[in-house]
């Protein structure tokens, strides 16, 4: 982030306040898309790509304010930003963090280059919790307060329009793209899990939300439906979603993370999602030969059941779906996608090129996406790359060599006649 201004070049400020998004979102009648902050894979390229295929808003892994406000070592890995305006990405700039000061110093640095800053309160990790950062501050319902007020200060004091999205309604149009006048939002947010007795989550957003009538604490929440405790494997609790939509959805936009796997297998429906366009990829070869997509506009409805044959719990007050494991295997989930198809390695390699990563990242990045994914069909038929091709990628020891690798296996698909269609 620093070196790029020592060496002159000029990042442009994002105009969009992330409000907007959520309002834009449900003019076109559904839920915003979000990319989940993942330790270190919600690097610029990859939410560039993920962003390309629909999604509205992306946050920056977990940063730690501590570190971000001392080191400018820290502030140029941990916030990487595109020096070019063509497309703004909206960003979201997470932190860790149990200090208003160190908070609200974070938001200063960084609000000049992202749309908003989220405080996680959601990281289970051991390590994270040791240090009274992520789920731990679950206990801490005053500290959260504390900490999201003083940064809402600051950054007014800073100049950033906090209280007011900085456009009119009509500045914003169907690609997002905001202008009006010269004042810039900024906005802030947290990120929870639930406790086992929801009593208590009940009073943490209340305490954390602030008086109703007047000035919020915060623009919206994002809730994953999990204990601290509770691992990735066990399903979210429901019943915690239905409740806290309800009580607090009203109030405040609400996002959902977890189990957000395609859009056609959620575990609850919304007047929002229905209906959704869905993508599958289909072989005329063997399954260790997958295919390639064509650009065909997604518009029927998903092949694939219901896994639950029971009704769907109906959560009317979302706002929003946050991915990320789904959203990792599949940046173009939200375009509609069961699985990844190959016009998304494509975009994403081509901003690895403009947007560095290390090697060894960009190869696990490609691995999660040329492999089964998290769609409803889970096996070699839904991979872009047989086991034994991932396998080979990860053997491969430069950039180079890799463009070279997987430009031969999509010759070698399109040799073999492989198509994609629409899943009708």
């Amino acid at each position: 982030m620093d070196s790029e201004e020592e060496n002159g070049a000029q990042l442009p400020q994002p105009k969009i306040h992330p409000l907007k998004l959520f309002d834009l979102a449900r003019s076109q009648n559904r839920l915003l898309y979000a990319c989940a902050p993942m330790v270190r894979y919600s690097k610029l390229a990859f939410r560039q790509t993920a962003h390309h295929f629909g999604t509205d808003l992306c946050w920056t892994p977990m940063i730690l304010a501590k570190e971000f406000n001392r080191s400018p070592v820290a502030r140029d890995s941990d916030l990487t930003m595109s020096t070019t305006g063509d497309t703004e990405v909206p960003t979201i700039a997470q932190f860790g963090a149990n200090d208003p000061v160190e908070l609200s110093r974070a938001a200063s640095l960084a609000a000049p280059f992202v749309n908003g800053v989220d405080l996680n309160c959601g990281c289970p990790q051991s390590w994270a919790c040791a240090e009274t950062l992520g789920a731990a501050l679950m206990n801490r319902r005053e500290l959260v307060r504390d900490m999201v007020v003083a940064t809402r200060e600051r950054l007014a004091r800073d100049g950033w329009d906090v209280d007011s999205f900085g456009a009119t309604n009509n500045d914003v149009n169907e690609n997002g793209n905001g202008g009006g006048d010269n004042r810039v939002g900024r906005s802030v947010s947290v990120k929870i899990r639930v406790h086992k007795d929801l009593r208590q989550t009940v009073d943490f957003i209340t305490t954390v939300l602030g008086d109703e009538h007047n000035r919020r604490n915060i623009d919206w929440l994002t809730i994953h439906p999990r204990t601290r405790n509770t691992p990735s494997s066990v399903p979210i609790n429901l019943e915690a979603l239905e409740l806290l939509t309800s009580m607090f959805g009203k109030k405040v936009p609400i996002l959902v993370s977890g189990d957000v796997f395609t859009l056609s297998t959620l575990p609850y429906t919304s007047h929002l999602l229905d209906p959704q366009p869905t993508f599958t990829t289909t072989t005329t070869t063997t399954a260790t030969t997958p295919n390639e997509p064509s650009s065909s506009s997604p518009n029927a409805s998903s092949p694939y059941p219901s896994p639950n044959p029971n009704p769907k719990i109906n959560i009317p007050n979302l706002s929003g779906l946050m991915s990320a494991r789904a959203l990792l295997a599949n940046p173009a989930l939200f375009a509609g996608y069961d699985a990844c198809p190959w016009d998304a390695v494509d975009v994403f390699m081509n901003n690895v090129a403009r947007a560095p990563l290390p090697l060894k990242l960009a190869v696990h990045h490609l691995n999660e996406m040329c492999g089964p994914g998290f769609g409803p069909d889970r096996n070699a038929a839904a991979s872009l790359l047989s086991k034994k091709e991932r396998i080979r990628l990860n053997e491969i020891g430069n950039w180079i060599d890799v463009i070279d690798y997987m430009d031969e296996i999509r010759s070698q698909r399109r040799g073999n006649g492989g198509v994609a269609r629409l899943a009708r």
